[in-house]
């Protein structure tokens, strides 16, 4: 595999990397930058310049508005984005429920919910986790009852991401329980502003709402939300898996935080030393971009080899390193700013949780990031089922 790039591909590098600086304001991009909290509308902002743009959903075919580009064009795009600061693009609706309209909704649905999802008029959250059901997640019992042309939905789903802006929700429900587990599921698509849907916010370990329950009391949804055939929801769901953990593996995301690192480490610490000056730190530096190097090189292999989705075993290792990484390179940004960063106290600090306490600016965001990615290798399928899948399937 050749790893360097064409100048082709450098100038479409150039080409992104121009657009992310001139078209995100400024204001969002140093939020990111410094850590601080996001509201729903730098999301928006952020993904109307890229749909004004043509750019929102490339991973989409041509003809519905995605953009013909290479493994490796895509590749370009997430990680100038990353390392310029920018929002990343909230996957729910671009990146996982869109996939799987497109491949088994009716032309009806594509019609409908296509087009708001592509320009960032509507927003969307994930329905699958539920209290007993998140690793297996084929264990779920949120119950989809026909009833007419309707189906009565109730049960309960959490950890739903981002649920409190949400428009509408893709659920995985139950809607046979004398067969298999696997065979009684549908994937549905519910309007959020349903009579009988609750949203209770989960404040989580760095302080934020980002993740939420969401009830369901006899919610009333159109028998023509159910995406494809009845039952055969989990074959949908696996291939909006192999989109999500491939993306999960969030490489450009990664090399910016390598980047923080890097910079928290050259930094004067205290009689004109710094921390790269430590050989045992500038080794665990060292060793973490070589493994963070050899993601990339994997990561570029697989997607340019996949024809369509990512084999659900790529997809999982994938995501099983992306997120090792993720953890270690919060940990040693933790180390690196050492007592700055322990004084975080979001209760105490109200309304003013974004502003520093003492210590350098840069170690504001060190504990809440830290604590918040120790999720990372739970969510999307916890990485001990992802080695359970990898092994059977590279070992029968």
């Amino acid at each position: 595999m050749d790893l360097s790039y064409t100048p082709e591909e450098e100038a479409f590098r150039a080409e992104v990397r121009a657009f992310a600086i001139e078209k995100i304001p400024e204001a969002i991009r140093d939020k990111v930058r410094r850590g601080r909290h996001l509201e729903k509308a730098d999301f928006v902002t952020a993904h109307k310049a890229f749909a004004e743009r043509g750019w929102s959903v490339p991973g989409w075919p041509e003809e519905l508005g995605g953009c013909d580009w290479t493994a490796v064009q895509k590749h370009i795009f997430d990680e100038e984005l990353a390392l310029a600061s920018v929002p990343g693009r909230i996957p729910f609706g671009t990146n996982m429920a869109a996939p799987v309209i497109i491949e088994f909704g009716s032309e009806a649905q594509k019609e409908r919910f296509l087009p708001p999802i592509r320009s960032g008029d509507e927003w969307w959250c994930q329905g699958f986790s539920e209290p007993g059901a998140g690793s297996d997640l084929a264990s779920l019992t949120t119950r989809a009852v026909l009833d007419g042309d309707h189906y009565i939905i109730n049960g309960q789903k959490t950890w739903t991401t981002l649920a409190q802006y949400a428009d509408w929700i893709f659920c995985l429900v139950r809607t046979d329980t004398e067969v298999k587990q696997q065979e009684g599921i549908s994937f549905i698509l519910i309007d959020m502003k349903t009579p009988g849907i609750t949203v209770r916010p989960i404040i989580l370990l760095d302080g934020r709402h980002e993740v939420n329950e969401v009830f369901f009391e006899d919610v009333r949804v159109p028998v023509e939300n159910r995406v494809g055939e009845e039952n055969k929801g989990w074959t949908y769901a696996k291939h909006l898996l192999s989109h999500e953990r491939t993306g999960i593996a969030r490489v450009g995301h990664s090399k910016h935080q390598l980047g923080v690192l890097k910079q928290i480490a050259t930094s004067e610490q205290s009689e004109g030393r710094s921390l790269i000056d430590d050989p045992y730190f500038r080794a665990k530096i060292a060793e973490l971009e070589m493994d963070l190097m050899a993601l990339e090189m994997t990561n570029l292999r697989v997607i340019a080899a996949a024809d369509g989705p990512t084999p659900l075993e790529q997809a999982g290792m994938l995501k099983i390193r992306g997120t090792e990484i993720q953890q270690r390179l919060t940990e040693l940004i933790m180390e690196a700013v050492g007592p700055a960063g322990q004084p975080y106290q979001p209760e105490a600090l109200g309304d003013r949780w974004n502003e520093p306490t003492i210590g350098p600016d840069y170690a504001v965001p060190a504990a809440p990031t830290y604590f918040n990615w120790r999720k990372s290798s739970i969510y999307g399928g916890s990485n001990e089922i992802q080695k359970t899948i990898i092994a059977k399937v590279m070992l029968g």
